[in-house]
């Protein structure tokens, strides 16, 4: 017979691993709260992102890149005091935000171009999608993700701070 598995146990790994990025203390609710700070601020960045890119024109990584800078703004604002309620001085937190939003971007746009650049457009229903607005959805998802991480664990963790 098999050994049982205890209720739980696997997430043992996965826990320890939150740790160790800085992410033990993950709470529910400042999920939720930095989700709809996402929200908005996707509502602004991918929203002038896709009217540089389409009704304007716009080449892919300067439309991505500046609807990126205002959402980053927003994000900035409303993360800071909506959803880590931080301490961590403006001086301090604007440079971090800003290294966590430029790898952010570098590394989930990057990925997402490579994925989609084979791609031909497609339609879903009545919807066209080219493989530029496909790679702006898809950096969108894994930028949400890294720059959680990154914002909890680094720019709004009032202990890195005073530890600094």
């Amino acid at each position: 017979m098999s050994q049982s598995v205890k209720l739980g146990s696997y997430l043992r790994i996965t826990n320890q691993l939150a740790q160790r990025i800085g992410l033990g203390n993950v709470s529910f609710l400042e999920f939720i709260k930095f989700l709809l700070v996402g929200l908005l601020n996707t509502l602004v960045g991918m929203g002038l992102m896709l009217i540089l890119k389409n009704g304007l024109e716009w080449p892919f990584w300067y439309a991505t890149f500046t609807g990126n800078t205002v959402g980053a703004i927003v994000s900035y604002l409303m993360n800071r005091t909506f959803t880590f309620n931080s301490k961590v001085p403006i001086q301090v937190g604007i440079p971090r935000f800003s290294a966590v939003v430029l790898a952010c971007y570098i590394f989930s746009y990057s990925i997402s171009r490579l994925i989609t650049v084979s791609m031909d457009s497609f339609t879903i229903g009545q919807f066209y999608i080219d493989s530029d607005n496909f790679a702006i959805l898809l950096g969108a998802i894994i930028y949400t993700l890294a720059n959680y991480i990154g914002q909890k664990s680094f720019v709004f963790n009032d202990y890195s701070q005073s530890s600094s």
